[in-house]
């Protein structure tokens, strides 16, 4: 989508069966909102799978990993770090200063699943807070991202896409890779 270098996610920690929506919904809205890959905990299989089948029938390109080394991940950046976290500095504060720098670095976005150790706070570059109060983990990514990439992410189109939806005002209509479409 962005000529920037790359945007990748890290979802920090998975609890199965507690966790599986959330993290899957971390990983769609990474793909849907522009970032270039996400980057989920070995234990969070199912939501790799799913994450992945919606790349393949809506497009991508779109990036889904796997590790069971997050701390690593974070240490071995080679770019700007930012840990989206309620306890953090205003988005509307540091977004541009975040922009400027992922002009030329790559930028991982951290996205907490459960109590984060105080040593992610210590390796991010920023501490991000979309607002300061308890709320989802996925509305945070989302304000993040269009705030990254100032709304650029909502009329990206995808490649190689079996699966196409045509917006409209009332109904459903997706068409698919031979232009046929199923509505309803």
């Amino acid at each position: 989508m962005h000529e920037e270098p790359e945007v990748a996610v890290l979802r920090y920690g998975h609890r199965p069966g507690r966790d599986d929506r959330m993290t899957t919904h971390v990983g769609l809205t990474a793909r849907a909102l522009g970032a270039d890959r996400v980057i989920l905990p070995d234990n969070a299989s199912q939501s790799r799978a799913t994450v992945a089948d919606i790349t393949d029938r809506f497009g991508g390109p779109f990036e889904v990993e796997q590790t069971a080394e997050l701390d690593a991940t974070i240490d071995r950046w080679s770019g700007a770090v930012v840990h989206l976290t309620m306890y953090g500095e205003r988005v509307q504060d540091v977004a541009g200063d975040i922009r400027q720098r992922h002009r030329s670095e790559p930028l991982l976005i951290v996205v907490g699943g459960e109590k984060v150790p105080f040593e992610v706070y210590d390796a991010a570059d920023w501490n991000v807070a979309v607002t300061n109060q308890p709320h989802s983990e996925v509305a945070g990514l989302a304000v993040f991202l269009d705030r990254l990439f100032e709304g650029r992410e909502l009329a990206q189109e995808w490649e190689d896409a079996e699966n196409r939806v045509v917006p409209q005002a009332s109904g459903k209509r997706v068409v698919d890779g031979d232009g046929a479409a199923d509505e309803s």
